[in-house]
């Protein structure tokens, strides 16, 4: 077990979560704390954007034609939200654990404007092979900011005095590491990766909305053509195939976790076709809305 489960399990103890399954709020503001007994097959679900720390067990990650892994001391940078499948798989006779940190663009943007003060920055933001995934092992700088974090986790006065600074800290190594891009993209206002998450975040808030591609286009100041070629690149979906995955792990949640009936949970999507919605849950999660409502009652 690495210096930083160690840390985890204690922290988990500390606030009884060790036997839990789930993500938990921390004292530290935008920090989550992940945790699973068993892991979890293979399934498709929404990535938040951010930084994701794996202290104990490992992740593959399935995204179109690609597959990603990361595991224990390796840290996952996700600089949009990503409809991936997932598989969680946990250390033999113990749990997965990790943290989740959002990374706040007020901080962000001061970060990236006094390291370019001292750096010339490398302009790589609309180039074709632009990619909002990136795993990175630790190096002893972001290991050390790492569990200088955990530790701070379990002092609620070092969480709330210490932990805002240290989480910049880890900003910090981050924007200094190889998926340094991922984040340096979203702050350039202008390049097509910051257009893409601007209309990204507009999907998340209006998915049950008509949205059209041309008037996401618009939003973005693209031509259809540019947009659809820029949105890939950073999504590796289109448009559609974007909206419509969103808009069934929401309905998903909403079945699952909210009780809502198959058909309200369609219409709260934006879905006007019963029919079709119960077709493309089949073709995304491989059963039908009525088994997750059944796998809830189980």
């Amino acid at each position: 077990m690495t210096q930083l489960a160690q840390l985890l399990k204690q922290y988990a103890q500390q606030q009884q979560l060790d036997l839990c399954d789930g993500v938990y709020d921390t004292d530290i503001l935008g920090l989550r704390f992940y945790i699973s007994q068993h892991g979890s097959a293979r399934q498709a679900l929404v990535y938040q954007s951010g930084i994701m720390i794996l202290a104990q067990g490992h992740k593959n990650i399935f995204l179109q034609q690609q597959q990603f892994q990361y595991g224990a001391d390796e840290y996952l940078v996700l600089g949009v939200p990503m409809p991936l499948e997932c598989e969680a798989v946990a250390p033999v006779g113990d749990c997965l654990m990790g943290l989740l940190l959002d990374v706040d663009p007020k901080v962000l943007g001061p970060l990236v404007q006094q390291i370019f003060e001292f750096q010339t920055p490398v302009n790589k933001m609309d180039t074709p092979s632009l990619f909002a995934l990136q795993s990175t092992p630790f190096d002893q700088k972001m290991r050390n900011a790492s569990l200088r974090l955990v530790s701070a986790l379990l002092d609620k006065v070092e969480a709330q005095i210490l932990g805002p600074t240290i989480v910049r800290e880890i900003i910090y190594h981050v924007l200094c590491g190889p998926s340094r891009d991922v984040l340096i993209n979203l702050v350039n206002h202008d390049s097509h990766y910051a257009r893409v998450a601007r209309v990204l975040d507009k999907i998340h808030i209006d998915y049950a909305q008509g949205l059209s591609v041309q008037g996401l286009a618009n939003d973005a100041n693209m031509s259809i053509s540019a947009f659809h070629t820029a949105f890939r690149s950073v999504t590796l979906e289109s448009p559609l195939q974007y909206l419509k995955k969103i808009r069934l792990n929401k309905a998903k949640e909403l079945i699952q976790f909210q009780g809502k009936r198959i058909n309200e949970a369609a219409r709260l999507v934006g879905y006007s076709s019963a029919s079709q919605f119960s077709r493309e849950y089949r073709r995304q999660f491989e059963h039908s809305p009525r088994a997750s409502n059944s796998r809830l009652d189980a």
